[in-house]
């Protein structure tokens, strides 16, 4: 009986611990999309003024994509992921530049695969309409998926967070223990979250 007493009690130990981790995910995500869209407007817009200021389509391209990956960089590094370890900013940057072109590597190929492959035996998949889907919708959401899980594992470093565990271990007196006679409890060490 004593053995399942215990059993009970280890979700109730774990459960702090997921629930943190689950919260500092739903933080991550909503500032990592806020600081996507904000990347995407400025991208838009400058593209479209340099391509009213007479610049050739892919120059005006490649000039917005530096920006807004630039920006994109600063607002995760210092406001997404500001909790994380950082390694120099060059170091960061270039990774977080490279891994962004692989990002929109995977967008270009959902929408080839699309065009070209399904496009050359449904015609369907040739238009506009199918163009946006597999490109902006498809291949949006599983570059972004892409980026999200790069960044957090490669460009920024492991988070630092108390461990819950020994708060709820210090509740608990094991028998044979005097009760009268607290004793202080070693400040608990923070512990490195393995990157998932």
């Amino acid at each position: 009986m004593t053995g399942f007493g215990t059993l009970r009690s280890v979700p109730a130990a774990i459960l702090p611990a997921l629930r943190a981790r689950f919260g500092a995910l739903v933080r991550e995500l909503s500032k990592f999309g806020a600081v996507g869209i904000t990347a995407f407007a400025i991208d838009l817009a400058i593209f479209n003024v340099l391509l009213q200021s007479g610049f050739e389509s892919l120059l005006a391209k490649t000039i917005s994509t530096v920006l807004a990956t630039t920006v994109a960089f600063i607002g995760n590094r210092f406001w997404t992921w500001r909790h994380r370890g950082h390694a120099t900013m060059a170091r960061q940057y270039t990774l977080f530049f490279l891994l962004n072109a692989v990002g929109l590597g995977i967008g270009l190929t959902c929408l080839a695969i699309s065009h070209y492959a399904l496009g050359a035996i449904w015609p369907e998949f040739q238009s506009p309409l199918a163009d946006n889907v597999s490109g902006q919708l498809v291949g949006t959401a599983a570059g972004t998926m892409f980026r999200f899980w790069s960044y957090r594992r490669f460009v920024f470093g492991d988070t630092v967070v108390p461990d819950p565990a020994p708060a709820a271990a210090a509740a608990e007196v094991p028998a044979g223990m005097s009760t009268t006679a607290p004793q202080p409890a070693p400040p608990a060490a923070p512990r490195t979250v393995p990157r998932m």
